[in-house]
């Protein structure tokens, strides 16, 4: 063995059997879990995110807690459904929590699986395309996300800004000039050849693992 991790669910009950009782009482307990499981020597602490469950939902403020309590430990997610993100707003959200990491985080993305409510993500203001499934529209959102991890610009400069704009195109992140590549490192990159949209289809997950490579784990059916 190489490396030892957890993952949590942070599952909580209002149960009075139950020590973790409520939504505050899982997010500040997994933040002392990652400080001592850092202090015991482990190499990673990872969260799940199930929405509409007395569950962590909300990965980023817990990942960047964390991150300011630890040091090095690597931390991240398994897995994000990414029909429910807003692929732009996430790239800034683990943006900052890489930073305030210095550079530990690992993301693992998902396509999506079962749920507790029906179509979820229509509540959270998404629906698939014409001709799309949901799973088709999670595929989506990830690859809007690893195309913004590239740091490429994209967003005209208004003419009259409220602060001084460096030339060219603007993008969403200015990450130490790593523009993503420690958050996820995308399977084109070890690919060249590789086009996600002829893949897609067997795509079931994506989960980065602790070593920093990416592992791809094929539908089977």
């Amino acid at each position: 063995m190489k490396k030892i991790g957890f993952l949590s669910f942070g599952h909580w009950s209002p149960s009075s059997q139950s020590a973790t009782r409520s939504a505050g009482d899982t997010l500040l307990q997994s933040i002392d879990l990652a400080v001592a499981a850092e202090e015991l020597g482990a190499d990673g602490a990872y969260f799940r995110v199930h929405h509409f469950a007395q569950q962590l939902a909300s990965p980023f403020p817990l990942l960047a807690a964390v991150a300011a309590k630890t040091s090095r430990i690597e931390i991240g997610t398994g897995v994000i459904d990414m029909r429910y993100e807003n692929p732009f707003y996430m790239v800034e959200d683990a943006g900052a929590a890489d930073l305030i990491s210095r550079g530990r985080l690992q993301l693992g993305l998902s396509r999506g699986s079962p749920e507790q409510v029906v179509n979820g993500w229509r509540h959270f203001g998404y629906a698939p395309e014409e001709g799309e499934t949901d799973a088709d529209m999670g595929r989506r959102h990830a690859e809007v996300f690893l195309d913004l991890l590239k740091g490429d610009g994209f967003a005209q400069p208004s003419p009259r800004p409220m602060f001084p704009n460096p030339p060219g195109l603007l993008r969403l992140i200015r990450a130490d000039g790593r523009s993503g590549q420690s958050i996820f490192r995308s399977r084109r990159e070890q690919r060249p050849d590789w086009n996600h949209r002829r893949n897609a289809r067997d795509l079931r997950q994506v989960v980065i693992g602790r070593t920093g490579q990416a592992r791809r784990t094929a539908a089977s059916g």
